[in-house]
């Protein structure tokens, strides 16, 4: 397996079978259709490959539309490959790419440099200067190019979108479950320990303060949640709260805190995985400490009792 990152790496590929696409979130809707693009690849003896593009499109073409991805790039390659796919190609998405004509997307792009034998496609796919190449384009230059197209039923272009967009909406709500059902997993999100004010550890609750590692995933919504945490490659259970702590702070800055039951390792400066379990409650504000910790006494037995049966 390996990752291309522009056009002069790339390598002469075996009857490559290729597939375009953002795959964020690399949900259940997309595993139908990778799984597609690896089957005809067996077929034909070949390679699977997919197109993905950094930065997200969106980004460069609608610049004033906040971008809250799924999954950051590292770990969109790491399930793409999990998935079966032999090759990613990391396209960079700049002005120049985007400003390609639809023909010259095929033939000076796609026909150039990756010579695909099956190209595996959604029906509604569109491509080149002003989305203006479309599946009939792509099978019209299939005898001359050399390629054979297969096209993904609108059925199952739609399934795969909505879940993307579904998935989006259920993190924004906090609906990590909603979620994970889609996804197929855990959703997860990697950072890094930073310095905190260490209140937990007064209330006997000490907290890893987690700073994402990509500012344009989705956190999400603010309340306390069932975790799951990859740290010094092991996975320890825990909960975390999301918010600004209203009982202890006026400032309405996020704080991302996990703690984790039974750990008492110095993990400062390194980087955690967070995998959401369930949502246990919102975030409140208490009357007082003693208030606050008598809930997380609460928190911590609901989480473990989650947890017990995983």
């Amino acid at each position: 397996m390996a990752v291309f990152y522009n056009t002069d790496e790339l390598k002469d590929f075996d009857n490559a079978v290729i597939t375009i696409g953002t795959f964020d979130g690399v949900h259940l809707g997309h595993l139908t259709i990778l799984q597609q693009v690896v089957a005809q690849a067996k077929a034909s003896a070949g390679e699977s490959i997919v197109l993905t593009f950094e930065p997200h499109p969106r980004k460069l073409l609608f610049p004033q539309q906040p971008i809250h991805i799924i999954t950051p790039l590292q770990e969109k390659i790491k399930l793409l490959t999990d998935a079966g796919i032999d090759h990613v190609f990391v396209v960079p998405f700049t002005k120049e790419f985007a400003a390609l004509s639809a023909e010259a997307y095929i033939k000076d792009f796609l026909v150039k440099h990756l010579h695909p034998k099956g190209i595996v496609i959604g029906y509604d796919h569109q491509f080149g200067h002003d989305r203006a190449g479309n599946i009939a384009l792509l099978q019209s230059f299939e005898q001359e190019a050399g390629y054979t197209v297969f096209e993904i039923p609108a059925k199952q272009i739609e399934d795969a979108a909505i879940s993307s967009t579904k998935i989006r909406h259920a993190l924004a709500a906090g609906q990590v479950t909603d979620a994970a059902q889609m996804l197929g997993r855990h959703y997860c999100l990697k950072g890094r320990v930073i310095e905190g004010a260490k209140l937990g550890r007064q209330l006997g609750y000490p907290t890893a303060n987690i700073q994402p590692t990509d500012a344009e995933q989705i956190i999400p919504n603010n309340g306390v949640y069932v975790i799951k945490v990859v740290v010094e490659g092991k996975i320890c259970d825990g909960m975390m709260n999301i918010g600004i702590r209203p009982t202890v702070s006026n400032e309405l800055s996020l704080h991302i805190e996990a703690h984790l039951f039974g750990f008492n390792s110095d993990i400062y400066k390194q980087e955690v995985e967070i995998q959401f379990v369930q949502r246990l409650r919102d975030e409140q504000r208490f009357p007082s400490l003693d208030a606050l910790k008598e809930q997380l006494n609460k928190d911590a037995e609901n989480a473990k009792r989650v947890l017990a049966v995983l």
